[in-house]
């Protein structure tokens, strides 16, 4: 009797681990909200959203694009914010409204393709082309795709930048529901160059790689949303001479340091890394 327990405990040591689903196959599978009440859990990239609505495909002054990715579900602050940064746009020489990319899935989450964050429904993806025809079929929305900004690898604008982006990005900073804002540095510099009298609503224009195709909103976590995790607050100043440092790195690059450690592969979000309420909002109706 011995013996057969010992044979069984080596056989079950012998047996690989059942590996747990991956988070973003999890809620990359789900096609609509929960019917809970808007709440965001966790954090940008580690998170869930309970009761995320759905931007409307077409409004008075926005397009949501790339509907096959169904991206277009978000907290309710966002999508009043979008549509009041959408009516401000609409204001602009050229402009009809805004062309509103990715903002998250129906219950947040980890993503099955591209962005780390967008997990609770407070990121939302802004395209740069001026959204001239607010009548693009699904077809044309699918096809259809933003024109980037950007010169010398980021350092610089190029001539597409109008004084129309830097008023639209100007309105949207200026807004007390965002956090931060990202675009490529040589946008930064440029609005910095631009700007006159206060220059408060600079200091949330953050340089980052990427985003000459778009530009990236963050809202600040909702008054009373208790398990949101807000983001490090910035650093004090405008912001304008970490951007020109960004520029000099993109024109001369640094010598690779030879003894930093080599980068680690990120490991892939399980539903257990996840705040516990993101449980209840997947096994939701």
């Amino acid at each position: 009797m011995v013996r057969i327990l010992g044979i069984l405990i080596a056989l079950n040591m012998a047996l690989p681990a059942v590996a747990e689903p991956l988070a973003k196959q999890q809620f990359g599978a789900k096609t609509a909200g929960s019917q809970q009440k808007a709440r965001p859990f966790g954090s940008y990239s580690k998170g869930c959203l309970a009761g995320a609505e759905q931007l409307p495909e077409t409004g008075p002054t926005w397009q949501a694009m790339r509907l096959s990715r169904n991206r277009n579900w978000a907290h309710p602050e966002a999508i009043d914010f979008i549509q009041d940064l959408s009516r401000k746009a609409a204001r602009q020489p050229g402009w009809n409204g805004l062309y509103i990319g990715d903002i998250s899935q129906p219950r947040g989450g980890p993503m099955l393709t591209g962005h780390r964050s967008h997990q609770m429904g407070l990121d939302i993806d802004i395209w740069m082309r001026p959204a001239t025809n607010l009548n693009l079929t699904r077809g044309q929305r699918e096809n259809l795709s933003s024109i980037s900004m950007r010169r010398a690898k980021g350092a610089f604008v190029n001539e597409n930048w109008t004084r129309q982006h830097h008023e639209i990005l100007k309105a949207a900073a200026s807004d007390k529901r965002v956090a931060r804002i990202f675009v490529f540095p040589g946008a930064k510099v440029q609005m910095c160059n631009d700007a006159r009298g206060n220059r408060d609503w600079l200091r949330k224009i953050r340089p980052w790689y990427g985003h000459h195709y778009h530009f990236h909103v963050r809202l600040n976590c909702p008054r009373g949303a208790r398990g949101c995790v807000e983001q490090s607050p910035m650093p004090a100043g405008d912001g304008c001479a970490d951007a020109r440092q960004w520029v000099k790195n993109i024109l001369n690059p640094p010598k690779p340091d030879p003894n930093a450690p080599p980068p680690r592969k990120r490991r892939e979000l399980v539903l257990s890394d996840l705040p516990q309420q993101c449980r209840s909002v997947l096994s939701s109706r």
